[in-house]
């Protein structure tokens, strides 16, 4: 099948988002399928035609930002050329094009699905109060045009404002997870870097307002007091990420009296993840809001074996309470994350699970097999032809 894939971001930019793509993207094509990725050339330094992995990437040129979104004036022709060549179109949301697109899948008799990722939270203010309900417009006019509706978890389903409109048509598939052999030499770093410190905490995000950095920080005091010598180890983007500045600057001062405990890695590469997640004792996800909807990094990091605290989120919950592998706290609850943590550090025992059963649940073949037995069916029940 050819498949058309289309998000606002794609990869370099890193977030679950894109490496959910990514990784289904990649192995659709490694199951034999052609697949074209359309989406934004938010930097201008990046191709507007790439192949990676085998994956056709094709970005459409940004005039402008709004917030956390783009505006791309030739999206529209781009979409109507590539639906029109190819056999099914798998949408991401939320995003804001994702309607239009969706109406050319219709009109040129196209089955399409949209895959849900998370709710749309953007920070407090009059441009982003206005971008939100625009998105929101959109996301909503996809769902009525979308065959079928992709979601990670039906508890979040559920529980969302907008899958929750779309059951009748939902389907159910985990998302793709998969851990890299760990390099060697980033850690033998880390090693160097936390020696003699315990536990050591992870948190793997983007330093964003959803992903509640602050808990973590408000949990501190509790964890040194147990645990004097324990660090936390920050992977991810923290600087300059996009509609996050005056969140950084919030934080400024309060990262700055932990610094002593607190180390930033930056944006890592997947063997680096693993060794990252080997050198943690634990891990945490204190999300506040649905624009969580599930965690990739909570699978990753159990799948090495190590334990996850995390917030009692619709979705993002799921991992350890089908698992075992760790503890729910309530939502910005400062408290209750440090008891958890100090918890699981005192006892991993406790918080261990079949390994060879998570990876095999969320191996990106598999998942890829599912979107693949879905589209079959869509072509099933709407007698529509493939392009080739």
């Amino acid at each position: 099948m050819k498949i058309l894939v289309a998000l606002t971001y794609y990869r370099p930019h890193v977030s679950g988002l894109t490496i959910y793509v990514e990784r289904l993207a990649q192995a659709l094509v490694d199951r034999g399928h052609d697949v074209t990725v359309l989406t934004s050339q938010y930097d201008p330094n990046l191709p507007k035609d790439d192949n990676q992995g085998g994956v056709r990437i094709r970005r459409v040129p940004v005039a402008m930002r709004v917030s956390k979104g783009v505006i791309m004036p030739t999206i529209g022709l781009e979409a109507t050329r590539e639906v029109a060549v190819h056999d099914v179109v798998s949408l991401h949301l939320p995003q804001l094009d994702a309607a239009g697109i969706a109406l050319r899948g219709r009109l040129l008799r196209r089955p399409t699905l949209l895959t849900y990722h998370s709710d749309l939270q953007l920070p407090p203010g009059v441009v982003n109060r206005a971008a939100d309900a625009v998105v929101s417009a959109a996301n909503r006019l996809s769902g009525v045009l979308a065959h079928q509706v992709v979601a990670y978890t039906r508890d979040f389903a559920t529980h969302s404002p907008f899958l929750s409109r779309h059951l009748h048509k939902l389907t159910v598939i985990p998302p793709p997870v998969e851990v890299a052999e760990p390099e060697k030499e980033f850690a033998d770093q880390l090693a160097h870097l936390v020696k003699g410190r315990f536990p050591v905490i992870g948190m793997a995000a983007r330093l964003a307002t959803e992903k509640g950095v602050e808990h973590l920080l408000g949990a501190l005091p509790a964890i040194r007091q147990r645990f004097p010598n324990a660090h936390i180890l920050f992977a991810g983007p923290y600087e300059n990420v996009l509609g996050e500045t005056e969140y950084a600057r919030r934080l400024g001062p309060q990262l700055a009296a932990v610094e002593d405990c607190w180390s930033f890695l930056g944006t890592l590469t997947p063997a680096q993840m693993t060794a990252f997640y080997d050198r943690c004792d634990v891990t945490v996800l204190p999300s506040i809001n649905n624009t969580e909807t599930f965690g990739l990094v909570q699978i990753e990091s159990m799948l090495r074996g190590t334990p996850v605290v995390a917030s009692d989120l619709p979705g993002v919950r799921q991992p350890v309470m089908t698992t075992g592998m760790g503890k729910i706290t309530p939502i910005g609850d400062h408290g209750a994350i440090a008891e958890a943590i100090i918890d699981v550090a005192d006892h991993p025992e406790r918080y261990a699970c079949d390994r060879d059963e998570l990876e095999a649940t969320y191996l990106p073949g598999k998942v890829a097999e599912a979107y693949e037995t879905l589209i079959n069916g869509l072509f099933t029940r709407l007698g529509h032809k493939r392009t080739r």
